[in-house]
């Protein structure tokens, strides 16, 4: 059993390594491989993960770190991707370009996403084209790389017989959450959900089969924020961008500095539409103005993650090397690491354990287009999932959920075609934009940042 991390340079490369190696008896892996473009980062990370798998846990798994394609793919059952095209520079231009211009300034929605979208989807499709040539013919590639649902209408337009699953684990941050602010253990939580990729609704929660929408509903609006009460009590630290003292809120990644503003929209969002719980990503798309007016246009979540998580990873493997003095504080792991972990058991082992995953629709939101890709519940085994299929969807989430989807297959279409005017169309259409000469200035800008990565656009 080979396991293959494409973008083994990420800082999230360690905690996932330790989600494998603690399932090393239901994957029987042998070796990890960590694969990256960027050779000196990802010998860093190889460092730490060689650590973590011989002097933390002491397993026999071989580990191999390359740059070189075949010697990352071949053979290999599983492939684990989690590419950032263009690394954190160009999210930073994401993130800041079309706050300029008065848009959201974030990675995967609104005009950052389109423009990130544009940057992966060819070096996705390389990705999968080289695994093909190179594994296992029963592999599957577990795609992590965001933005996920432009990531997966390119997949299924180019490749639409590609062994990949496109997986999030925002969703599961939430339900981590919710789990601690309502005090009740994630192993006994089921939950039903839909929407795009960061673009959903969870439609029930259940705990050891009791619904607990209601009781969450109570809590969020008490608190007026979707955090447990052990972080609030450090509410100021939340706000901060350096990592705090507050042993707490240093557990979960999402309660740093901007996140404060997400899940204190999750409360404003459900005063006005109380059903369901929201995906914290809708924030950027109902309170577009909001979210603006908070935002530093100098300084954004880039910033804030290259202080914190890349700062104190790389500080902390340097600090190893130079000492042998390890500090596990600086790398994280947890849901994220896990999820991806327990999806590839659960294709290993057939054991048709229930994940949210982003698929196609074919029917299984009847009111939505056959060809959509959606987010939903699904059984997962040897074969892939089998999506849990649900009635019509209320006319507002449908409504909403089409236009976003329209405008990122549009995004998709632009790059494939080369076609200037669909580029600019799926910016205007994009809830993020107030109006189409808006849409083109961003867009504009965008494409002299992404030269050296967008297809040209005529």
């Amino acid at each position: 059993m080979i396991i293959t991390l494409a973008g083994g340079g990420s800082t999230f490369t360690p905690g996932i390594v330790k989600s494998i190696a603690l399932r090393k008896e239901e994957l029987e892996v042998e070796e990890i491989r960590l694969y990256d473009i960027n050779e000196e980062r990802q010998r860093k990370v190889g460092v730490l993960v060689d650590w973590i798998l011989h002097e933390d846990l002491g397993l026999d798994i071989k580990l191999t770190v390359t740059t070189d394609k075949e010697t990352a793919f071949s053979d290999a059952d599983f492939v684990f991707a989690q590419m950032r095209v263009g690394g954190y520079a160009m999210r930073e231009q994401d993130e800041k370009i079309p706050l300029r211009h008065g848009c959201v300034g974030q990675e995967t929605c609104g005009c950052g996403g389109l423009a990130y979208g544009m940057r992966t989807i060819f070096p996705m499709i390389e990705l999968i084209d080289d695994v093909e040539k190179y594994a296992k013919p029963t592999h599957w590639i577990l795609n992590y790389s965001n933005p996920a649902a432009i990531v997966s209408e390119a997949c299924r337009v180019m490749r639409p017989n590609a062994r990949i699953i496109n997986i999030c684990d925002m969703p599961i941050a939430i339900i981590d959450l919710v789990c601690a602010a309502l005090e009740i253990d994630k192993k006994d939580v089921e939950y039903d959900y839909f929407g795009l990729n960061h673009f959903g609704w969870f439609t029930s929660i259940r705990h050891k089969g009791e619904e607990v929408l209601p009781q969450l509903r109570e809590y969020v609006k008490e608190h007026e924020i979707l955090l447990p009460s052990s972080y609030l009590k450090g509410m100021s630290s939340l706000m901060k961008s350096n990592t705090d003292n507050e042993d707490e809120s240093k557990q979960n990644r999402h309660t740093k500095g901007s996140w404060y503003y997400v899940w204190k929209g999750v409360y404003e969002i459900m005063e006005l539409f109380p059903e369901y719980l929201p995906n914290t990503y809708l924030n950027y798309y109902l309170q577009q103005k909001e979210f603006v007016e908070h935002s530093d246009p100098e300084r954004t979540r880039a910033n804030e993650v290259e202080e914190t998580r890349e700062h104190n990873l790389f500080a902390g493997i340097d600090r190893y090397e130079a000492t042998g003095e390890i500090d596990e504080s600086t790398f994280y792991a947890g849901s994220h690491g896990d999820w991806i972990a327990d999806l590839a058991v659960a294709l290993k082992n057939d054991t048709k354990a229930r994940f949210l995953v982003i698929c196609q629709n074919r029917g299984a939101i009847p009111n939505m287009p056959y060809d959509a890709m959606v987010e939903l519940p699904a059984y997962i085994g040897k074969n892939g999932p089998e999506v849990i299929s649900r009635d019509n969807i209320p006319l507002f989430q449908q409504g909403l959920m089409m236009q976003q989807l329209n405008s990122e297959k549009l995004v998709v279409e632009a790059c494939i075609e080369g076609s200037y005017e669909k580029a600019l169309q799926a910016f205007t259409l994009n809830k993020t934009v107030p109006s189409m000469t808006v849409a083109k200035e961003v867009l504009d800008e965008m494409i002299e940042a992404n030269k050296e990565f967008w297809p040209e656009l005529k």
